[in-house]
C-alpha cells in the first residue's frame, strides 16, 4: 500500500482509465489534477466536478508539470511531450494499473499478448463464474483496475504492452503471456523486440512464489523464459502448448489436453469438448486452464468451463446468415496475426473486409491464406492504398469502399451461398470509429439490413 494522502498528481489522459485513476486517488486523498490534450467528454467532466478534482482540456498548461508525479492514460504516448518533461526531470510516470495495484491486498491474475487477451481473460471470468469463487474482470477491457481494485476476491486483469510500459511495483500473482506478434509498432519506434521487452514486464517483479504461464511454441517467449532462468528468484515456469510436450504446464497428446506438475500427468479432456474451435482458441483454452489450476481451482469446474464457454463479442462472433452466407465480426482483430488466425478458422471461400488506421502492417503475411480462401478483398478506412499496393496482385476480386454501408453491400454481391464474409481488419479503428466494438456494431447494423 502506498500513502498518497495530501501528494500533488497530476493524471494525463481523461479517457476512461485516467478518470478511474483521478477518482480512486482523490478516494485516497490526493491532490489530483487531470490534464488532456484534447476535448474532455462531458460525462467525465461530470465526475470530476462532482468528485472536485479540477482539469483542464485542449491542451497543457504549467500547472500539469508542477506535480510530484504523473499518471498515465493508457492512450497517452510515452513520447509526448508532457510525459517526456517529467521524465526529463526525474520525476516518476506510473501507469494506471500499477497506481491500482497500491491499493488492493488481493491476488492478481494478468493476462498479456499481442492476440486473445480478451478471449482468455473472459474465459477466466467463465471460470471463476464456474467454480463459484469470487472475481472482478478489468484492465484492458470493460473496467479500468482503478474502478474495481477495491472489489473483493481475484483480480482478473487484460493487461495492454501500454499498461505495462510505466510499472515500478506492479506484480501478479499468476500472469499469462499469450504470444507476441508486430502490433502497436508505431508506439515501439517499429522495433519488434521494443514491443516484446514491453510484454516481458509482466513477469518483472515477480519471485518464486507467483506463476508465469507461458506459450511454449512463441520463440521470443522462450528466450525470456530461457533469461528469467538467469535469474536469483523467479516464477514458476508453466508452459502452454498445441505442438510439443512442455516439461511443467499444458500440452496436447493423442487429441487430449494433459496437464503435467513435478513429473505427474493428468488427462483432464478432449480437445474435442473444447466450446471454442480452433488451433488459436486450443492455445487459449490451455493458457486459461493453467491459470485456473495455479490458482488451486479444481480439474472439475476448468473441464466444465472450457467445454461451456462460447466467445466474446466482435472476436470471430456471427453476426448473421443471409441466403445462406455467414457474415462473421471479427472486429477485435486489430493486427494482420489476428487476422491470419481468423482466416485459418475457415475452410470454405471467403470475402475479407480489411483496413482502417494503420500502425506499420505487413499484409504480405496474409498471402498464402488469401491465395487459398480469399475470392474477394475490400478494403476500408485509412490504409486502403496500402492494403491495395499489398493485395491486390493476389486476391482475384480487389474493391476498395468509403464505408461500412459500402463494405457490407458490396460483400453480398460478390458472396455464395456456403461462404463467408469476415470482417477482419489487422488495423485499429479511430480513422473511422470510437474503437472496435463501435466498429463492429455498425457492421452488425449493416448486416442487419441487408
Amino acid at each position: 500500500m502506498r500513502d498518497v494522502k495530501g501528494t500533488h498528481i497530476v493524471v494525463i489522459g481523461a479517457a476512461r482509465s485516467g478518470i478511474a485513476a483521478a477518482l480512486l486517488l482523490k478516494h485516497k486523498e490526493a491532490k489530483v489534477f487531470v490534464t488532456d490534450s484534447g476535448a474532455i467528454s462531458m460525462s467525465s467532466k461530470a465526475k470530476l466536478i462532482d468528485a472536485g478534482i479540477t482539469f483542464e482540456e485542449n491542451g497543457h498548461t504549467s500547472v500539469a508539470e508542477a506535480a510530484s508525479f504523473a499518471v498515465l492514460s493508457p492512450g497517452v504516448p510515452t513520447k509526448a511531450p508532457i510525459v517526456q518533461t517529467y521524465l526529463s526531470e526525474g520525476k516518476e510516470v506510473f501507469s494506471e494499473i500499477e497506481v491500482a495495484s497500491w491499493f488492493t491486498n488481493e491476488r492478481i491474475l494478468a493476462v498479456t499478448g499481442s492476440n486473445g487477451k480478451t478471449t482468455v481473460t473472459t474465459w477466466l471470468s467463465h471460470i471463476w463464474e464456474t467454480a463459484n469463487v469470487d472475481f472482478s474482470l478489468s484492465g484492458n477491457i470493460g473496467y479500468a483496475f482503478s474502478e474495481k481494485v477495491e472489489a473483493n476476491g481475484d483480480h482478473i486483469l487484460e493487461v495492454s504492452s501500454f499498461q505495462l510500459d510505466h510499472i515500478t511495483t506492479f506484480k501478479p500473482d499468476i500472469s499469462v503471456l499469450l504470444n507476441i506478434t508486430p502490433d502497436h509498432l508505431d508506439r515501439y519506434e517499429y522495433s519488434l523486440e521494443k514491443y516484446a521487452a514491453s510484454k516481458f514486464r509482466i513477469t518483472e517483479n515477480q519471485t518464486a512464489n507467483n506463476w508465469f504461464i507461458f506459450n511454449y511454441d512463441d520463440p521470443l517467449i522462450k528466450q525470456h523464459v530461457e533469461a528469467l532462468q538467469q535469474n536469483e528468484s523467479f516464477p514458476q515456469l508453466w508452459g502452454f502448448s498445441n505442438k510439443h510436450e512442455v516439461p511443467e504446464g499444458a500440452f496436447v497428446r493423442n487429441d487430449h489436453i494433459i496437464f503435467r506438475f513435478n513429473n505427474k500427468e493428468e488427462t483432464l479432456m478432449s480437445v474435442f469438448e473444447l466450446g471454442l474451435k480452433g488451433q488459436h482458441n486450443l492455445q487459449n483454452g490451455l493458457a486459461a486452464a493453467l491459470a485456473a489450476r495455479a490458482a488451486e481451482i479444481k480439474n472439475e469446474a476448468i473441464r466444465e468451463s472450457l467445454k461451456t464457454f462460447t466467445g466474446v463479442e466482435h472476436r470471430l462472433e456471427i453476426a448473421r446468415e443471409v441466403d445462406g452466407v455467414k457474415y462473421i465480426n471479427d472486429s477485435k482483430a486489430t493486427n494482420v496475426n489476428a487476422v491470419w488466425f481468423a482466416l485459418d478458422s475457415y475452410n470454405v471461400p471467403m470475402t475479407l473486409i480489411l483496413g482502417g488506421r494503420d500502425k506499420g502492417n505487413d499484409y504480405s503475411e496474409l498471402i498464402d491464406q488469401i491465395k487459398e480462401k480469399v475470392h474477394t478483398v475490400i478494403a476500408i478506412g485509412e490504409s486502403k492504398e496500402r492494403v491495395k499496393e499489398q493485395l491486390e496482385a493476389v486476391s482475384p476480386n480487389f474493391e476498395m469502399a468509403e464505408t461500412m454501408r459500402d463494405a457490407v453491400r458490396a460483400a453480398k454481391k460478390v458472396a455464395k451461398r456456403g461462404e463467408v464474409v469476415l470482417l477482419s481488419p489487422a488495423c485499429s479503428s479511430f480513422d473511422m470509429f470510437d474503437d472496435y466494438e463501435h466498429r463492429g456494431k455498425v457492421f452488425k447494423e449493416e448486416v442487419n439490413k441487408l
